[in-house]
């Protein structure tokens, strides 16, 4: 029986992915769009939960090429 190598690239990077993902209680969803989706999205985002109750927010923003944005949106999973 031949073992298989522990660090295959596929196992390193869901163990990196695992370790990067903050345990701060948010939910986050990212998002790439055009400008115009994009503020309509994080419009519609903070209406569905408002930030009063979920604590929403935009946590980071970035322009790519061709006027995109991708942006992260973060809640928490419920408005205790």
């Amino acid at each position: 029986m031949i073992d298989r190598p522990r660090d295959l690239p596929r196992d390193l990077a869901t163990r990196m992915a695992r370790r990067s993902k903050p345990v701060d209680g948010f939910l986050r969803e990212t998002f790439v769009l055009p400008r115009p989706a994009a503020r309509a999205k994080a419009k519609a985002f903070l209406e569905a939960w408002p930030k009063a109750a979920y604590m929403s927010s935009v946590e980071s923003w970035r322009e790519l090429p061709d006027d995109t944005i991708e942006f992260t949106m973060r809640r928490l999973p419920s408005a205790d």
